[in-house]
């Protein structure tokens, strides 16, 4: 049954493994450990915005992290099958990215909110932007008439989307944030105080310089490594795309909830 209202951490973590956005995921062995591979082995695809050299460049040492973080198996003879996610590590990177919104609040930061998954967490994000303009943020406006090579940069409902043959686009690239970024600092206007994002979004805001927090898949790493070098403040690991947008809700009232905001409960659409 759904859970109505903020969850307890106990309610969220069953929630959670119930719905397989944590716990044992959809996202198989073999898949994680085939983009942690080409990650090593230097596929920008996989690096989502963020410039890692060849700091990363033992696929070990990427699953190293990855099971630290995300919960994935450390066992490294484990290819096949049933792959996981902590719930307690998602919950736990909740708890840090709430600690970021809340100072956010507190000093009526400016903040991009933008998503490479919107058929997922589109409304996690609209959500946030929400209850963070509630709070006194200012929800940074991007310029008009931004492109990359897939498509067109657009905001929807206050979150920064790529949007090509008029649909929302899922997209790994760290393009359009640089984008928008490129374009801000063209205009003379002042960058976000922090990105809430996903994907190449907040890489690439993490690797700009720019507060960047933000929810990676286990076969996703790239922002498991920014957050273990710094480069990106928080990484929450979950099923980035699970069968009902709405499976995240709980996880969206739980998060405002610790940072102190007012959520705003109308979903998109």
């Amino acid at each position: 049954m759904p859970i109505s209202g903020t969850p307890s951490r106990a309610e969220l973590l069953a929630h959670l493994a119930d719905t397989r956005i944590a716990g044992d995921v959809a996202t198989p062995r073999e898949n994680n450990l085939s983009h942690y591979r080409k990650l090593a082995n230097g596929d920008r695809h996989y690096w989502l915005g963020l410039e890692l050299g060849d700091r990363w460049s033992d696929e070990q040492d990427v699953l190293a992290v990855m099971a630290e973080r995300a919960g994935v198996s450390d066992d490294a003879e484990h290819r096949y099958g049933q792959d996981t996610i902590d719930p307690e590590l998602t919950v736990a990177a909740l708890e840090r990215m709430a600690g970021r919104l809340r100072k956010a609040a507190d000093g009526q930061q400016r903040v991009l909110l933008a998503t490479g998954h919107p058929g997922g967490l589109l409304d996690v994000h609209r959500a946030t932007a929400a209850a963070l303009r509630a709070a006194g943020c200012e929800i940074v406006v991007i310029p008009d008439g931004l492109a990359t090579d897939e498509g067109y940069v657009m905001q929807f409902a206050d979150v920064a989307v790529l949007e090509h043959g008029a649909t929302l686009w899922h997209t790994h690239s760290g393009e359009p944030m640089k984008a928008i970024l490129t374009a801000l600092e063209r205009e003379g206007r002042p960058l976000p105080d922090l990105v809430v994002a996903d994907h190449g979004w907040a890489g690439c805001a993490g690797q700009h310089g720019v507060d960047s927090v933000g929810y990676a898949d286990c076969n996703d790493p790239a922002l498991f490594l920014a957050e273990a070098e710094g480069t990106v403040q928080v990484t929450v690991p979950l099923d980035d795309h699970v069968v009902s947008p709405r499976h995240y809700d709980p996880m969206t009232a739980y998060l405002l909830a610790e940072a102190g905001l007012v959520q705003s409960t109308q979903p998109v659409g």
